[in-house]
């Protein structure tokens, strides 16, 4: 299997499935003399967490799995300090439920990649999915605390949160908010609508989708590579290889389209040293590269297909490839999220943490100063 390597300088090899002896990864291109704590990381994984509690909430749109999360720096650290030698992380699994599985070594659940990795490689860990786990992204949050650690000395910071959840928009913006209910939503109000609606979706065995929003501030004009590897579009890429998130958009997004060029354009004025903007439509970039605003983008997450639903799909028969096609219908088990947003939001932070970090140190070596 190829592809589970994303960046440039700042390299990001991910390993391990759902129900593995654990999950893994391999920083490669980190500069020494950064400050790197275990518990830097830890922090960031306590919050994907499934089982995650919000104060005393028990948060309904999640799954009951509770894994530890405890992460083991195995390589490239001395001392709390990057060595600039590769970092490697390990997180095992501990609460595999495995027999909620047995069901599925043959048929395909709607929704899932159970089908495409068949097609693919004619053989497939049905125990949760494998690589295609939303688990996998495990290793992806304990990478992106190590980004941070980097994107701290030039104070850039990322800020993810749900924006809209099982059809309930939020009306006000409080980042204080985000921490402080189970849908991470900057409105308290909102939130409890969502949580309320998705509850009511959990006892009728359906599921649901929403939007998460991500502002970056602190990136300074420049980065970005102006042709293929423009800073959207790596940032898009980061975005659009997490699972569940089907769309994105920045600044206007597709608004944009019943814009003016007279409205559209973001006007810019100076003091004398440095450049301000109107508005912020084109979402922080120019010809893909930063123009120093902030950047944002807003992601569509589709709602979580794993629902307590009767279901019609087909079934291989065996798992052999090549063998003969059925149709059934399949009742999944286990313990699943219901709306994946609260626990996405640390993801998406964690992949843009990735992708401004890689091109920060590109950006470094396109110019003498």
């Amino acid at each position: 299997m190829s592809g589970n390597t994303i960046g440039t300088i700042f390299k990001v090899t991910t390993f391990g499935e759902s129900h593995g002896a654990g999950l893994g990864v391999v920083i490669d291109g980190c500069p020494a003399g950064l400050t790197l704590k275990r518990e830097q990381i830890q922090r960031a994984l306590d919050r994907r967490r499934p089982g995650a509690r919000q104060g005393q909430q028990t948060n309904a749109a999640v799954t009951a799995r509770s894994e530890p999360d405890q992460v083991e720096i195995i390589s490239g650290v001395f001392q709390d300090v990057t060595e600039g030698t590769p970092i490697a992380l390990l997180i095992r699994n501990t609460a595999q439920h495995s027999s909620d599985y047995g069901n599925l070594a043959h048929t395909f659940r709607p929704g899932h990649a159970d089908y495409t990795y068949y097609m693919k490689y004619g053989v497939r860990d049905y125990r949760g999915g494998g690589r295609s786990s939303g688990r996998e992204t495990a290793s992806r949050v304990a990478a992106g605390a190590v980004a941070q650690a980097l994107l701290d000395t030039c104070g850039i910071q990322i800020t993810a949160y749900t924006e809209r959840a099982a059809g309930i928009s939020i009306s006000s913006i409080d980042p204080a908010c985000i921490e402080q209910n189970a849908m991470r939503a900057p409105d308290n109000n909102a939130a409890q609508k969502m949580l309320e609606r998705i509850e009511a979706l959990r006892k009728d065995g359906d599921s649901a989708g929403g939007i998460v929003a991500c502002r970056i501030t602190g990136v300074p004009a420049g980065l970005g590579e102006p042709v293929f590897d423009k800073l959207d579009a790596e940032l898009a890429k980061s975005m659009l290889s997490i699972g569940a998130v089907k769309g994105i958009e920045f600044g206007a997004g597709f608004a944009a389209a019943d814009l003016f060029g007279s409205t559209d354009n973001d006007i810019m004025r100076t003091d004398g040293s440095s450049v301000q903007f109107g508005s912020n439509n084109a979402g922080g970039t120019l010809g893909g590269i930063s123009n120093g605003n902030d950047i944002v983008f807003r992601l569509a997450v589709k709602p979580v297909p794993s629902i307590f639903k009767s279901q019609q799909t087909v079934s291989a028969g065996s798992s052999a490839a090549g063998a003969a096609l059925t149709d059934t219908d399949l009742t999944i088990q286990g313990r699943h999220d219901v709306c994946l947003c609260p626990r996405i939001v640390p993801v998406v932070e964690a992949m843009a943490q990735i992708t401004i970090a890689d091109m920060l140190l590109r950006q470094r070596a396109a110019k003498s100063q």
